[in-house]
Formats: structure tokens, C-alpha cells, sequence
């Protein structure tokens, strides 16, 4: 029963946590500042469609500008599925193993109860793709020899090499965001290889139910091919390889996003000492225990 209890409060305070971009829509923004994202209203976003119609000039191979969110494997808006699990590829033994072991505790009613396993719940870094299928929005940043994507989640930003490198071909220090290189094919796609990632990070949720988390090995390999075909919609397709987890490779959908110009990366951390706070102070006096 107490361990009952303590993963309710964990899911009480996950959510007071995690949600507060949407508190933000109230903020009062500073003079000559602009809203974050997940911060803009429905108005807000219909205003903007027209400052970006698609007949305005622009440079194919310039990525640069803050992007809509993509929220639980659900591209925000649309709702269209980056991942469908309908097409996932069938799991290895070592995959399904793992992909069991995520599985969350169940209420009497069969609701998934918390998934405390979630290193996202934990405060835990999102790392790459997961940052792609659960964000609060990003910005590309192009400069001379790389590509910088910065996102709102954890302030995290990961750096694309453009100039020249290649990626390792010996197994590297694994990484959260893995090692990335990228180059520009002749009908102006935006393609980016990566590996060496820390096996640690999901891929994503197991949407709806959420009681599961899909996983991956240190040998995941991924290639990302972005292509911006108007002035106002930047287009995504990720594809996972991992022969350790699937016994083939899991293409994405193409993601559709739309550029926000009347919006800014804000900062926005995972903090547990909040969450701790959040506990002592209300959580732990509505159980009827004294604050501390």
C-alpha cells in the first residue's frame, strides 16, 4: 500500500511538474519579449500563420527559427503519430525482455498507476530521438561548420557536424544526444547520421497506455532527413536502426512543423527539488501528514 501511495504522489507531482509551459499562457511577457511555445494560445498561433505565408522567399538550406512541439509521440496540432505502433518492427528476444521489463504497476481497474521507470520522470536527460517525439518546441541555429538545435525541454541542444567529419566507426563513449554529422544532398535535404547513444534514454512511450516505454541498445544507429519545402513548414523523417532491439529498421512518418516567429526558446528544467518542495508542502499535509 505504501508503495502504492508514493507512486501516486510521484504521478501527482509528475504532472504538476511537467505541465507548467501550460501554465504560462497567463504570464505577463516583458516589453520587446516573446512567449515560448508551449506558452501561445490558439489566437496567438492563428495571428502568426500571417506573418509565414508559404509564396515568401526564403533560403531552402537555411533551417534557422523556432519550431512547433512535438507532444508524446504526437505532433502538436494534427495529432498526427511520428511513430506508429501499428508499424513498429517486430522486437528481438533481447528487445521484448526490455521493453517488458519498463512495464509500469497497474490499478485494480487495469489504468496504468505511474511509470516511475521513465527516465523522463526521474529528471533523467530526454536524449535523441525522444527530444523528436516529446518537446516543447526548438530552434535550429546554422552556423559555418555545424548545425545547433536547441530545445526548451532541459534547455538541451545537440551539435550536427558539417564539416567533413565522419561519425566513429569503433563503438564511442556513449552519449545523450549521440554523435552526430550532417550533410546537404542536391535536392536541398538536410541529412543527419548519428550513433553512439546511451542506452539509458526511451525512444518513446508506449501511446496511449503509457504503461510501457519503447527502448533501444548502444547500437542504435539513426539517419534524419530534414527538408524546409516553404517558407513556414520544416518536414522531418527519422529512421531507427537497431539490430540489437528490432529485427528491422523503424521509419518515422513525415513530420510536418510550423514555423513560430513570434516565439523564443524559454527555460524550462526538470527540477526535483520543486518536486520535493511540491511533496512537503502540499502533497504530504492533504495526506494528512505534517509539512515538513
Amino acid at each position: 500500500m505504501r508503495k502504492l501511495i508514493i507512486v501516486w504522489i510521484f504521478a501527482v507531482v509528475t504532472e504538476l511538474v511537467l505541465t507548467l509551459p501550460a501554465f504560462a499562457q497567463g504570464y505577463d511577457v516583458p516589453p520587446g519579449w516573446k512567449k515560448c511555445p508551449e506558452c501561445q494560445s490558439v489566437t496567438d498561433r492563428k495571428e502568426a500563420e500571417k506573418y509565414k505565408p508559404d509564396g515568401m522567399p526564403y533560403n531552402p538550406r537555411d533551417l534557422s527559427g523556432v519550431w512547433g512541439a512535438v507532444r508524446g509521440n504526437l505532433v502538436r496540432g494534427p495529432g498526427v503519430q511520428v511513430f506508429p505502433k501499428e508499424k513498429a518492427p517486430p522486437m528481438t528476444p533481447l528487445g521484448k525482455q526490455r521493453f517488458d521489463e519498463t512495464l509500469t504497476e497497474e490499478s485494480p481497474t487495469g489504468d496504468a498507476v505511474s511509470n516511475w521507470k521513465d527516465p523522463m520522470l526521474r529528471c533523467d536527460p530526454l536524449g535523441w530521438p525522444r527530444l523528436f517525439t516529446y518537446n516543447y518546441g526548438f530552434e535550429f541555429h546554422v552556423l559555418p561548420d555545424r548545425v545547433l538545435q536547441n530545445f526548451a525541454w532541459g534547455n538541451a541542444w545537440r551539435t550536427i557536424w558539417t564539416d567533413g567529419r565522419q561519425l566513429p566507426t569503433k563503438p564511442p563513449e556513449p552519449r545523450f544526444m549521440g554523435w552526430a554529422v550532417g550533410h546537404w544532398e542536391a535536392d536541398n535535404t538536410f541529412v543527419i547520421e548519428s550513433n553512439g547513444y546511451d542506452d539509458r534514454t526511451w525512444l518513446f512511450e508506449d501511446w496511449p497506455d503509457r504503461k510501457n516505454g519503447w527502448t533501444h541498445s548502444e547500437a542504435m544507429r539513426i539517419v534524419e532527413r530534414w527538408k524546409r519545402p516553404t517558407y513556414g513548414v520544416l518536414e522531418a523523417q527519422i529512421t531507427i536502426t537497431d539490430p540489437n532491439t528490432y529485427t528491422q529498421s523503424w521509419v518515422s512518418e513525415v513530420v510536418k512543423m510550423s514555423l513560430l516567429p513570434d516565439a523564443e526558446i524559454w527555460e524550462y528544467f526538470c527540477v526535483p527539488t520543486d518536486a520535493l518542495e511540491h511533496i512537503q508542502r502540499v502533497l504530504r499535509p492533504a495526506a494528512g501528514a505534517a509539512a515538513q
